[in-house]
């Protein structure tokens, strides 16, 4: 469950933990600067309770874009704060108490007055660049890529092996996810049409994705997309989205190309693709739904 703009998502969790019993129920992500960690902690193990222990926390840093315009929040030090925010989580939901003394915020005393379900809960970061997906490595449970290629998994897992060898961990430790963007429909050209307008956003919207597309060998798309964000021109923007942009990194086309292209990431090192459909309005049901049995195993 995300949270950029569509309400509350650990709300939203606690919902579905009371109507469902087998599945797993996330964050992907929450932001460590939009949240005290003691409110964050008391959140995660909130789910965490209600689901009897199916939940885990996906943090990650957002965007300067977002946390201070937003939010009106400063954002700063993205790395660290994440390190210690995931660092204080554990220690509270750990030990029922917290003070802690950070680089990026303090915490004289804070005390929780209930017994949480667990006392680990999985913490997964997000990580596009290198020096997050190290850090990944060193103290996350697992890592949560996006918009990923075939090639992206095994990219990042050199970076993740270097973080966890600075903490004495094993590779196999870290659980290797990546965020996809879902469409599927009767054909290729109308599921890449579907995907586009997503894929022209955030390309255009936010510098690290652009980053991203760039690094994956779309330099071109990425700084006309852009250019065309920047000068208020959408529709540019998302004409500027090649095929081969989609196909790289989304799962879009119909239902036996999306399981064959959700296999091929899992061959390639993702342990876990996270197909991500999106809809809005009263057909987002049926949207949602169409994608998670299309992508089924047969």
């Amino acid at each position: 469950m995300a949270e950029g703009h569509g309400g509350d998502q650990f709300a939203v969790l606690s919902a579905c933990a009371t109507q469902t019993t087998r599945i797993k129920l996330g964050t992907d992500i929450t932001s460590v600067f939009v949240r005290t960690v003691p409110t964050l902690a008391m959140a995660a193990m909130t789910v965490d309770q209600l689901s009897g222990g199916r939940f885990m926390l996906g943090v990650g840093s957002s965007h300067k874009v977002q946390v201070g315009p937003e939010h009106g929040v400063t954002y700063t030090k993205p790395l660290t704060r994440v390190r210690e925010t995931v660092d204080a989580v554990r220690q509270l939901v750990a030990t029922g108490n917290l003070n802690y003394q950070g680089e990026t915020f303090q915490i004289e005393q804070f005390e929780l007055w209930f017994e949480p379900h667990r006392r680990h809960i999985p913490i997964y970061i997000a990580a596009v660049f290198p020096k997050m997906t190290a850090l990944c490595g060193e103290m996350a449970d697992g890592i949560i890529l996006t918009r990923s290629t075939l090639e992206t998994a095994a990219k990042a897992r050199v970076h993740i092996a270097e973080g966890a060898a600075r903490s004495g961990r094993q590779l196999q430790d870290i659980e290797v996810t990546t965020l996809l963007p879902t469409a599927v429909a009767d054909t290729l050209a109308e599921a890449r049409d579907q995907i586009r307008p997503g894929l022209a956003l955030y390309a255009g919207f936010f510098p690290r994705y652009n980053q991203l597309v760039a690094d994956h060998g779309f330099g071109g798309e990425a700084e006309a997309i852009a250019s065309a964000w920047r000068s208020g021109d959408q529709r540019a923007a998302i004409a500027a989205v090649s095929d081969d942009m989609i196909d790289a990194t989304s799962i879009a086309g119909p239902p036996e190309y999306c399981r064959e292209k959700l296999e091929a990431y899992r061959q390639s090192g993702i342990d876990l693709p996270i197909i991500s459909p999106f809809a809005r309005g009263p057909n987002a049901k049926a949207v949602f739904e169409n994608a998670i049995r299309a992508c089924a195993p047969q």
